[in-house]
């Protein structure tokens, strides 16, 4: 299974910056950790601007370091969960003040970062260092649970996801980030949550899934709710009126008025400033400073 996944990474895997050469070069793992922080749960297409805007205007941890919360916010723009441009900001500053404004190489050190996980401390000490960890993502969780467990659907995610990623892991560190990095390739690409394309899946012959004739096994996780009308549509209309008043403040009785849910509007403003992403003072309302 690993040799015939590996052979369809390399010639069939998207090309995207975080995987050129070119771009390890002149970011490094701190171009690895923004990228991790911005892809998650957000689409790649989504990000790639985003991302290329980012490192143009802070290419290093010390540069974003010496950067305000509120300049952070306002670029991270409509990227979404704008709480990740806050935790990527501590992460700067603590690369810095921990690590010399070198992103950390050990898992744990990684770890101990803000806002990082056990996703993103394997990845960037897999994808930029060379280590030997297995990556597991939304993605290749349901790769695992289709062609390993025969599930339609991947479990919430738990502690058992890593050994089993471990077990498909060849001993060579260069060849285990390729089967790390195939996974999620194929999860994302071919083996999708909705329209699996299992005619076009370079593992069809080694799937549980498939070869149990597909079935429907249920889904156990939790579902999202959706965006319209939602708590977190109404924050992001907040966090849109900051960032297009600048540097100013707003008048917190003038913020939104159109907004149809009056309560659900203020809600979200309170729990905008409980996050730390926006202040209020004096009537007034801005990103943090």
């Amino acid at each position: 299974m690993t040799l015939r996944l590996a052979e369809w990474y390399r010639t069939d895997a998207r090309d995207l910056p975080w995987r050129r050469p070119a771009f390890h070069e002149e970011f490094g793992a701190w171009g690895v950790l923004v990228s991790e922080f911005m892809l998650q749960q957000t689409p790649v297409t989504r990000v790639i601007p985003h991302l290329e805007a980012w490192l143009a205007r802070w290419p290093t941890p010390t540069a974003m370091s010496a950067a305000t919360p509120a300049e952070v916010v306002q670029q991270w723009a409509n990227l979404g969960y704008p709480r990740r441009a806050l935790w990527l900001h501590r992460a700067a500053v603590e690369v810095v003040t921990r690590h010399g404004g070198i992103v950390p190489r050990d898992v744990d050190a990684l770890l101990a970062l803000s806002g990082i996980g056990d996703y993103t401390a394997r990845a960037v000490a897999v994808f930029s260092y060379g280590d030997r960890h297995p990556v597991v993502d939304t993605n290749t969780r349901r790769v695992l649970a289709r062609a390993l467990e025969g599930r339609s659907q991947p479990a919430p995610p738990s502690r058992r996801d890593l050994p089993l990623m471990e077990s498909l892991l060849p001993s060579s560190a260069r060849d285990a980030a390729v089967i790390n990095a195939a996974a999620m390739e194929l999860g994302a690409t071919i083996c999708t949550a909705r329209a699996p394309r299992c005619d076009d899946c370079p593992i069809a012959i080694d799937c549980a899934w498939l070869a149990a004739g597909r079935p429907d096994t249920g889904d156990t996780r939790r579902r999202q709710a959706a965006y319209e009308g939602s708590d977190r549509q109404a924050r992001g209309a907040v966090l849109r009126a900051l960032r297009d008043a600048a540097d100013a403040a707003v008048p917190l009785d003038l913020l939104l008025t159109d907004w149809p849910d009056a309560i659900q509007r203020d809600r979200a403003i309170d729990s905008l400033i409980a996050d730390g992403l926006a202040e209020a003072r004096d009537g007034l309302l801005s990103l943090p400073g």
